[in-house]
């Protein structure tokens, strides 16, 4: 029931639609052939050279579509400055220009969408690539948009109804790297429909992620080993998606309506088995986990835009509805041996643990927003947009049943039933954000400068966390020859509190042996920005182009110490604290700044005009000041490097590429823990050919260099211990997975 009228609410655009089909159909305007979209052998495709003041690059769905993405985050792994910091196969959080996800705005058509993270993120591998029409990477801010974007926003645009005049169907099979088979199908369909257009898509495809992982466990570097873990990773699941979109002329105005729902069904199975001084037999095994999370999610947007001349300029109507509603069950089973001293088969302990997470998140936004010439090449635009959202996080964990089990013949004992305990609360922040723009254009200089008013009001578990802020934004592009241009941005952005630093909540031995506290009270990041930016047009369709950028971070939000006793300390010795309550404050700043290189462009300059190349290379740093000193944004990337070619064969009918991908390592330090991270490097290629004239099949493999994740973690009792470096524990940890394969065809009709 929940699903039916979920996906109604997605096609709603049908239901405006229905009533036309008897009217008279009036000419496509100029959408793409269906045709052109399925059957791109012939050229390379290259960026997009945009016309925005603010500087951002475009990238097709064919600059993707020859190595078949199966979600946005796969296909944002060619494009610069993006890492992640996933596990293998995995590309979820987006890291642009290496910071937390946090820091970046993800837009779908331009506007903000509801994710599960605490900080607001959304999780890119949620949409199926089959869905976008093309990726916008916005490196700096415009009044006329949220203005939390401090290492700039990603836009993904999907497909209108005005995208295509015609039809395809896209079918194929997956290979995992466990030898496991999966499905991929989509289907999309854009027409005339009474007197406007409609666009219709569904797609329905398997994910599997199967991955091994290796840990050592030691006192010290370079100490004794203590234990080692073998486990293996299994990811696996089925996205559903279904989109519609209608545009019609209406009142004198245009009308646009769009729906988009997703729906994720995850399960995550991993094993593993510990081992006792590395010895990896029965005679010294530790432990067999088993810990399995079970995951539905659902997402849909729905927008409704109407744009009409009035007032002496254009007015646009704009309502929202985004929903986000995520469902997790786990279990985490636990055997322990050799407590006793008894090896394998004889059990020791038995721990179990259940708990159950329900996330609903819901926005709606309205905006109302004119813009009107004040004479030559000058335009105003003003107008204020809002937001009203609401999180409900429930969740419900079972007491740990732990027990010791007799020996043999002893009868093993009956697990006792769980007792749940139920916790929740309710977030509602309404946000009203009034802004101003003027922007212009005269002879070689394009430019715009605009004030935006940030409003936040925010209520969680009752308690009020109210602030706003002014975010002015400038930016301008001066043409110095037919071939280059120059680009300069100035900003002002914010980064709001993450929900769960907020609440006013005690956890214990949250970080270690220390409680967690959060602060009600906390402001948001404000960060003040700079991009500059040369691009120099190459021929007839390529583009190079080099920007550099630099943040200014104030009011950082970093964990501090109360210098309270937490639940931890056994109060044996007065005098000595043994254990501590943790909060989180702002305090300091920190800076962000780094060159971004890249470059696409056919080799027509060498009479291979057949062949395309593409290179993008990001030099990234930061500086930030805790308690032991100067490091990194934590987990930022140090590099990101993508570079590949294409090659067309049109007398074939054929086309073949690669793609290579390096990010450089990454460190985060927290409270008592800092963690090393290194990534392989990734290759995929792509055979591609021409069947028929509206038929191509193409054979993808990625991850083809078997890459590795391998991680580095020094763990410590406390911050002191942390600082005297006085090891609790040291791990090294190594997670790996094999090639993928896809062999798929698109039918155009």
């Amino acid at each position: 029931m929940k699903l039916g009228l979920l996906l109604g609410a997605a096609l709603a655009p049908l239901a405006f639609a229905a009533p036309a089909l008897a009217q008279s159909a009036g000419d496509p305007v100029g959408p793409t052939t269906a045709l052109d979209e399925v059957i791109v052998t012939g050229e390379p495709v290259m960026r997009n050279r945009t016309d925005d003041v603010v500087p951002t690059l475009s990238y097709d769905l064919e600059y993707f579509q020859r190595f078949e993405p199966l979600t946005v985050g796969d296909a944002l792994k060619r494009v610069p400055s993006v890492t992640f910091l996933s596990d293998i196969l995995e590309s979820d959080g987006v890291r642009l220009r290496g910071l937390d996800p946090g820091y970046t705005q993800i837009l779908i058509n331009g506007e903000r969408v509801p994710g599960a993270g605490v900080d607001r993120s959304f999780f890119v591998d949620r949409i199926p690539a089959e869905l976008i029409e093309r990726v916008e990477v916005v490196r700096s801010s415009s009044a006329n948009r949220s203005g939390d974007a401090v290492a700039g926003a990603i836009n993904i645009v999907l497909r209108d109804a005005l995208a295509l005049d015609g039809g395809y169907i896209r079918a194929g099979a997956i290979l995992f790297p466990d030898d496991e088979f999966g499905g991929t199908f989509g289907a999309v369909y854009g027409g005339q429909v009474g007197p406007g257009r409609l666009l219709v898509g569904s797609s329905v495809q398997d994910r599997r992620n199967p991955k091994n992982k290796y840990s050592q466990r030691f006192d010290e570097p370079g100490g004794t080993l203590d234990n080692t873990e073998v486990q293996t990773d299994v990811r696996s699941g089925t996205d559903y998606s279904f989109n519609a979109a209608y545009e019609v002329e209406v009142g004198g105005g245009t009308l646009d309506l769009s729906g988009v729902f997703v729906r994720t069904e995850r399960l995550q199975d991993e094993d593993s088995i510990e081992y006792r001084d590395g010895i990896e037999n029965t005679a010294n095994l530790l432990t067999i986990n088993d810990n399995n999370v079970d995951i539905e999610t659902d997402n849909l947007n729905l927008r409704a835009r109407y744009e009409r001349e009035m007032f002496g300029g254009e007015t646009r109507f704009k309502l929202g509805f985004a929903s986000f509603d995520d469902q997790q069950s786990e279990f985490e089973n636990e055997a322990e041996y050799l407590r006793d001293g008894l090896p394998f088969p004889e059990e020791d302990r038995f721990t179990a643990d259940l708990e159950y997470r329900d996330l609903q998140d819901e926005e709606v936004s309205a905006a109302l927003e004119h813009t009107r010439p004040l004479g030559g090449d000058v335009e105003l635009e003003f107008g204020v947009q809002a937001i009203q959202k609401d999180r409900d996080s429930t969740t419900r964990v079972a007491d740990r049943v732990r027990f010791t089990i007799p020996n043999a013949p002893t009868p093993r004992p009956a697990q006792p039933p769980f007792v749940l305990t139920t916790s929740d609360y309710v977030i509602e922040e309404t946000r009203i954000d009034p802004y101003v723009m003027v922007s212009g254009e005269s002879g070689a200089l394009k430019w715009e400068a605009g004030l935006r008013y940030e409003t936040t009001d925010t209520t969680i578990a009752g308690i009020d966390n109210d602030y706003a802020a002014l975010l002015p934004s400038a930016s301008l592009r001066y043409r110095l020859s037919d071939t280059d241009r120059l680009t300069l941005s100035v900003a002002r952005t914010v980064r709001r509190p993450d929900f769960d630093d907020l609440a006013p909540v005690t956890l214990e031995e949250e970080h270690g042996d220390n409680d967690f506290r959060g602060n009600p009270n906390l402001e948001p990041e404000l960060a003040w920005g700079v991009d500059v930016g040369f691009e120099r047009r190459l021929g007839r369709r390529g583009v190079v182009g080099i920007n550099a950028f630099y943040r200014d971070v104030t009011d950082l939000i970093e964990d501090v110490n109360t210098g309270e006793p937490g639940s931890g300390d056994d109060d044996t010795t007065p005098d000595v604290i043994e254990a501590f309550i943790e909060s989180i404050d702002n305090v300091g700043d920190g800076q962000v700044y780094g060159v971004e290189f890249d470059l696409s462009t056919p080799l027509d300059f060498i009479g291979m005009d057949n062949t395309g190349v593409f290179l993008n290379a990001s030099w990234l740093d930061s500086q930030v000041e805790d308690a032991l000193g100067e490091r990194r944004f934590n987990d930022q990337s140090d590099y990101v490097v993508n570079f590949g070619f294409t090659h067309d064969i049109p007398a074939w009918g054929a086309a073949f590429g690669a793609t290579y991908r390096k990010q450089g390592d990454a460190f985060g330090r927290v409270y008592a823990e800092e963690v090393t991270t290194s990534y392989g490097a990734d290759l995929e290629v792509f055979l591609e050919k021409r069947l028929f004239s509206n038929t191509v099949i193409r054979l993808t493999g990625s991850n083809l260099l078997d890459s590795s994740k391998d991680e580095v973690f020094d763990k410590f009792g406390d911050q002191a211990d942390q600082i005297a470096r006085d090891y609790d524990e040291y791990e090294l940890e190594s997670e790996s997975a094999g090639p993928v394969y896809q062999m798929v065809m698109r039918v155009a009709f």
